[in-house]
């Protein structure tokens, strides 16, 4: 097999790669996967398939779905790679086909399925709002109001609108800048500002009164504050 690594070695074992320039990784790795390698195969899996998983079980109505639409998102990864152009990075790429899989899963969702949404959240690995900030030697007792605080929070980001559920997951939970949401949305940054404070201010709406009753459960951040944002 001819040499694809472009002046890389690829190291399967690890997440990385042996050259530290974000841009140049990309590179290395597209032109393996475009020839076919295993093992930038491999490395893509490594770095992509956790955080694709997380992305689309909170931007689909089903997230126990997650794991089919994270599967279809890397297959039109593989089939679609000779055409990306590097006019973005890499993971700004894969994020974009991701939003536009759970979009098309949603479509799928509203027309035979209605919008019939559980309560009961589905088991995963993915990572709530109780994991930014943890803390170590929390009470049995703090730990449980972490993990209802996490579950309302999740609960209410399937109520917001998908356009605004993206930009908010984009920007709070995945912490890309507007700039990136504007690339993986393919929309201006006037309209992704604009969708993230009408999906932030959808968000408490949907919480005011599920925490108005659970009066022992606190708010753990302020949306749009914790990265110096303007509300």
């Amino acid at each position: 097999m001819a040499d694809t690594t472009v002046g890389f070695q690829f190291e399967c074992a690890t997440e990385t790669f042996s050259a530290s320039a974000a841009h140049e990784e990309d590179s290395a790795l597209v032109a393996g996967l475009r020839a076919g390698d295993e093992c930038a195969y491999e490395i893509l899996i490594q770095r992509f398939e956790q955080p694709v998983y997380n992305l689309v079980s909170r931007l689909i109505d089903t997230p126990a779905d997650a794991a089919d639409v994270a599967q279809e998102v890397f297959l039109k990864v593989f089939r679609k790679v000779s055409g990306f152009r590097s006019e973005s990075s890499l993971k700004t790429w894969i994020y974009r086909i991701a939003v536009n899989e759970a979009r098309n899963q949603h479509r799928w969702f509203v027309r035979h399925r209605g919008k019939e949404i559980g309560l009961e959240p589905a088991e995963s690995d993915t990572q709530g709002p109780q994991d930014w900030l943890s803390e170590p030697g929390r009470s049995p007792y703090q730990t449980a109001l972490d993990q209802e605080t996490h579950e309302l929070i999740e609960w209410a980001l399937l109520k917001v609108s998908p356009n605004y559920r993206a930009a908010v997951v984009l920007r709070e939970v995945e912490g890309l800048s507007y700039e990136e949401i504007s690339e993986v949305l393919e929309i201006s940054l006037g309209t992704v500002k604009s969708r993230i404070l009408r999906g932030r201010e959808s968000l408490r709406k949907h919480l005011v009164d599920r925490l108005r009753a659970t009066p022992q459960v606190e708010w753990p951040f302020e949306l749009g504050t914790q990265r110096g944002d303007a509300v």
